[in-house]
């Protein structure tokens, strides 16, 4: 079995494992109801007021687990069940979005840097989707220059994920803390079910980081090696 085979089948059980624990994680918590009994929207509506951010809309929307913070159009996104519900997983997850809001706020020089990068990245996303089928059915490329392209793109996407390890970790810690202190959470057994659900949504960000590195790796290594290590 040739070392690339084995670095995808290992990236990829990588990535199954993180998105199974944060799926059971999530499933697990989202039936445990907080003692405050407030909902998510409840929570994510008494941070920002408490950080005295004002111009953040919050709206609920299909899907599950698809909540983010939209710092253009300044929008928190919650799906509709952490928007409704009073759960230990849905108030973890309002939470660590104000986060991001806290952070935008707060000019948190990540947040800043990966929203730069959101153009770079979606070109390069674009670049190892397509290049393969554009090589593989019209080779009017070089595999030098393929190899070059696709080694770039991976790049670019492994250094966006390397840039949104400490957003999403930041976040995660406000949301930690703020949870505490405004008596969302308490005592030990509350703050440990959104501790273990925020953590294991955190790893797989470090799952995505490892991917992108190992394919970086699998269209680099033949460049330095003079195309060896492709045998």
């Amino acid at each position: 079995m040739s070392l690339y085979l084995l670095l995808f089948l290992g990236t990829l059980a990588i990535s199954l494992f993180a998105q199974f624990r944060v799926k059971s994680l999530y499933r697990r918590y989202s039936q445990v109801s907080s003692s405050s009994h407030a909902t998510g929207a409840e929570v994510a509506q008494a941070i920002l007021q408490r950080a005295g951010i004002g111009d953040v809309e919050i709206v609920a929307a299909e899907g599950l687990l698809g909540d983010h913070y939209d710092p253009s159009s300044k929008r928190l996104v919650l799906s509709t069940e952490n928007y409704q519900s009073d759960s230990l997983a849905a108030i973890g997850v309002a939470a660590h979005e104000c986060g991001h809001a806290l952070q935008h706020q707060q000019g948190y020089g990540p947040l800043h840097l990966r929203m730069a990068a959101v153009g770079a990245v979606q070109f390069a996303n674009q670049i190892v989707m397509f290049l393969p089928f554009l090589f593989m059915f019209t080779r009017i490329i070089s595999v030098h220059t393929g190899l070059t392209l696709m080694a770039v793109g991976w790049g670019v996407i492994m250094l966006f994920n390397l840039v949104t390890l400490p957003v999403e970790f930041d976040a995660s810690n406000r949301a930690k803390q703020v949870l505490a202190e405004m008596g969302y959470t308490r005592g030990e057994e509350e703050a440990a079910g959104v501790r273990k659900v925020l953590d294991a949504a955190g790893w797989t960000y470090v799952a995505a980081l490892i991917s992108s590195l190992a394919y970086m790796l699998y269209y680099l290594l033949p460049l330095l090696t003079g195309g060896r290590s492709r045998d």
